[in-house]
């Protein structure tokens, strides 16, 4: 990732084609890595998986055989897996819409899954002449018959032609974040917190829920990995595949047992406890099977977790996401990036020098987060009002790990003011803050006013941006700034707010850049 100038700016690199590429991190180059991200593309990431949904509905639909049905609800719950993640970073309504337009079909194909792979237990576990083996097998049967109509009904409902446009343009939007990438790591960081908590759950409460959501949490992080981050995968993929077979057997058992006690298919209670053992026998030795991996010292749990952002860096892969949220909103994300680092410049020029508020390195995050999204509104709102309705976004988001909801909130509202009515008690958000958090988001607000109007014409003529104090005022040097024309109208205006926060005059000229000598010329 390349830096501005070494203020922190997260800025996205680009690619060869001129688009910006997110979260981009260094991958090894031996041979080994190479062929293992090469593999991952052809075969996995949503591309891949989303034209898997449109072959295994063919194969499933000849006559609804166990693989073919459990390979098209693999398809679909990858790529509905995927789109989780991407509704929190891309505003696209397809993410919802891909979504939800395999979840009838996944549904219908779930309780047939059900059914077969209880077909399966029954054949293992039954005995000779074993009257509750037959009578669930019939029950299976019968079931079976009924939910493959229902599947037959729902696959004929999915709509092919509108997915088939998803998988054209989903994965287009999601190209701008390579494999691989800090962004990506992020995700499954958050994939790990979620099923590592669901892990204490399911050993505090011992319920069949408690073990099922944990797999499902598990499966989670698996899918991220798989389709995310190839290098990981090829390094986790028989460890994380061993853990969920096991949770998943365990599951599967539960249904089998919930089903033969509904049923009532015992013909004396010496067959119940029977088949009961049976059942618990093969269930405790999953679970026995997991413990031995997922608990105490040194487990994978320790070992998923090493390879994951940590310190410093979770945050920084968080802003990275923030960034790419934005990206998708703001028509014109150069226009952010290019006051961002103006909007630090000034800021850490005037801590430098004693005239900002000592507000320490939550207020530079704050600001940052503001200036790089201070224009989302646009995606809603157009050039109306777009301040606010920016504001109300960034509001509703939910906070990456690594940036607090407060912080994420102060971001709001700083973004709410780079532009129009200055903040007034009777605005809520901006009432509701203390003395203390008025008079910083004023500095902060001012700051970003100033930040914006000095790139107004966003076409990035003021470059270098220097503060000093000078008399008792602020002054601020900006490389390629003139105060004739309509920038110099826009300054003139934009700095007034940062002149009430700091009780100095602000004043703001121009700088020449020095050209480089020449032999001869």
């Amino acid at each position: 990732m390349s830096k501005s100038a070494g203020f922190g700016i997260l800025a996205p690199e680009r690619d060869n084609t001129g688009e910006f590429l997110f979260g981009v991190t260094k991958v090894s180059t031996s041979p080994a890595s190479v062929e293992v991200v090469k593999t991952a593309s052809e075969k996995a990431g949503l591309a891949h998986w989303m034209r898997q949904v449109l072959e295994e509905c063919d194969r499933a639909a000849v006559n609804f055989a166990p693989d073919p049905v459990h390979d098209l609800r693999v398809a679909l719950r990858r790529c509905r897996s995927m789109a989780d993640g991407w509704i929190a970073i891309d505003p696209s309504p397809a993410w919802k819409e891909m979504k939800k337009a395999g979840r009838k079909l996944f549904r219908a194909l779930g309780e047939l899954r059900d059914v077969q792979v209880m077909t399966e237990w029954v054949e293992k576990l039954a005995g000779a002449d074993d009257a509750a083996g037959s009578a669930l097998a019939a029950y299976a049967g019968a079931r079976e018959h009924d939910l493959k109509q229902n599947a037959l009904a729902a696959l004929q409902a999915f709509d092919s032609k509108a997915w088939s446009r998803w998988s054209e343009v989903l994965p287009q939007r999601a190209a701008c974040v390579k494999l691989g990438s800090s962004i990506f790591l992020h995700m499954a960081l958050e994939r790990w917190i979620e099923a590592r908590e669901l892990h204490a759950q399911a050993l505090r409460n011992r319920t069949q829920v408690s073990w099922h959501r944990l797999r499902i949490g598990i499966k989670r992080l698996r899918y991220t990995v798989e389709n995310f981050l190839p290098e990981l995968h090829y390094a986790w993929i028989d460890d994380m595949k061993k853990i969920q077979d096991w949770l998943g057997e365990v599951h599967d058992l539960d249904v089998l047992w919930e089903t033969a006690a509904a049923q009532q298919v015992f013909p004396d209670m010496e067959a119940r406890t029977r088949w009961q053992a049976k059942i618990e026998a093969e269930r405790t030795s999953r679970i026995e099977k997991y413990r031995a991996k997922m608990v105490g010292n040194n487990t994978l749990w320790q070992t998923w977790r090493a390879e994951l952002p940590k310190g410093e860096g979770i945050p920084k892969a968080a802003i990275e996401r923030l960034m790419l949220w934005a990206s998708f909103c703001d028509p014109d994300f150069g226009h952010a990036r290019r006051v961002a680092d103006h909007a630090l410049r000034i800021y850490d020029g005037l801590a430098k020098n004693g005239a900002v508020l000592q507000q320490g390195h939550e207020s530079r995050e704050v600001l940052q987060l503001a200036a790089m999204m201070h224009e989302v509104g646009r995606l809603k709102g157009g050039a109306k009002k777009h301040n606010r309705t920016g504001a109300r976004m960034i509001r509703k988001l939910p906070p990456p790990v690594g940036v607090d909801q407060e912080a994420l909130s102060v971001a709001a509202i700083v973004a709410r003011y780079h532009r129009g009515a200055f903040p007034q008690k009777k605005h809520g958000p901006f009432a509701r803050l203390s003395a203390a958090e008025q008079k910083k988001l004023l500095w902060l607000a001012g700051i970003l006013r100033l930040a914006c109007a000095l790139d107004g014409d966003h076409r990035g003529m003021v470059r270098q941006v220097s503060v000093g104090q000078e008399n008792g005022y602020i002054a601020i040097a900006a490389q390629g700034y003139s105060p004739l024309g309509p920038l110099g109208q826009r300054v003139a205006a934009a700095r007034h707010l940062l002149e009430v926060a700091s009780g100095q005059a602000v004043m703001v000229r121009g700088t020449r850049t020095r050209r480089a000598y020449q032999p001869g010329k």
